[in-house]
Formats: C-alpha cells, structure tokens, sequence
C-alpha cells in the first residue's frame, strides 16, 4: 500500500528557502523510485526531481538543478525537496509521486501514485 502525503508547503519572499516534505503512511517506501513534480494553473505538470530507492542516483529538471536538492529517509519513509533561491516562477502546486516498476522517472506516466499537492507560493 502506498499513500503519499505532502506537508511544508507555504509563502515566501522571492529568493528564500523552503523544504517540503512527502510521508508515505502506507507500509513500503525503501524500494519506491520517488519524483517530485509541480503544476502552475493552466499549465502542464512539471518533472522537477527524482531519487532512486536506495538515495544513490538523483535527477533534476535544467530549470531547478543547483537550487533545489532532492533527498530521502527510507527509515521515516518520507521525501524530502530542498528549495533555495525560490522566484516568483516556483509558485505552484507541488506533488511527490512513487514509482512502482519501469526505468523512466522525468514524465507524469512514469508514476503509480501520487500525494494531493502542497501549495507553493514565491512573493516578489
């Protein structure tokens, strides 16, 4: 059983931090390939970053690498999205998503479930 829940979402000025936070309160997690995603109104979803089960291999979308890190606690069962140096551009919803089987991870189809969103919003 998977069931993703995300927290940490909130306001902050353009060029702040924030870290959000994806708990899987269902019994696996450690053998999951995670994502995070986001989705602006009236605009597709957004692959931003993934991590493979075991934390050993990251990727990250070109507009986020250097700024946002992607890292997780399999013991918590919770993921983890550090963003720095946030713009007005970040304001979205922000999802987390879990991989179940297949190899891709930078596409919506990719993942088999997903949380119901964290509201991100960047002030100028």
């Amino acid at each position: 059983q998977v069931q993703l829940v995300e927290s940490g979402g909130g306001l902050v000025q353009a060029g702040g931090s924030l870290r959000v936070s994806c708990t899987n309160s269902g019994r696996t997690f450690g053998v999951l390939t995670m994502g995070w995603f986001r989705q602006a109104p009236g605009k597709e979803r957004e692959f931003l970053a993934a991590i493979s089960w075991d934390g050993g291999t990251t990727y990250y979308a070109g507009s986020v690498k250097g700024r946002f890190t992607i890292s997780r606690d399999n013991a918590k069962k919770t993921l983890y999205l550090q963003m720095n140096s946030l713009k007005p551009e970040d304001t979205a919803v922000y999802y987390c998503a879990a991989r179940s089987r297949g190899v891709g991870v930078g596409e919506a189809y990719d993942y088999d479930y997903w949380g119901q969103g964290t509201q991100v919003t960047v002030s100028s």
